[in-house]
């Protein structure tokens, strides 16, 4: 692996760090889900390296208290990234896989 492969790679998986630790708590319902997605998007988007970023939340997974809210979980991302350095293009993905919210590598080229 190059120098160049190496750093897209890690850009992607601390940006996908820093995402999941940064959001996971916020207040949020099926009517704002839209708004969160778009506003951790941007957010993410405005950092060195980053060519691409898709945020979805899973809604269907969320646990409505009495105030009508829920709390974003970690297994509620699912979150695909694409970073840059040099000539190389990683792409990455948070997705829940099971019982675990799993940052994966999907291709380095």
């Amino acid at each position: 692996m190059t120098d160049d492969a190496i750093q897209a790679a890690f850009e992607a998986g601390i940006k996908l760090g820093a995402l999941y630790h940064q959001w996971v708590g916020t207040p949020i319902s099926p009517d704002t889900a839209k708004s969160v997605e778009t506003a951790i998007a941007n957010a993410v988007a405005l950092q060195p390296c980053v060519d691409s970023v898709s945020v979805t939340i899973n809604t269907e997974m969320m646990e409505i208290n009495p105030f009508g809210y829920s709390e974003l979980a970690g297994k509620m991302f699912e979150v695909e990234i694409q970073t840059s350095v040099g000539d190389t293009t990683c792409t990455a993905s948070l997705k829940f896989d099971g019982e675990y919210p799993l940052m994966e590598i999907l291709d380095i080229k």
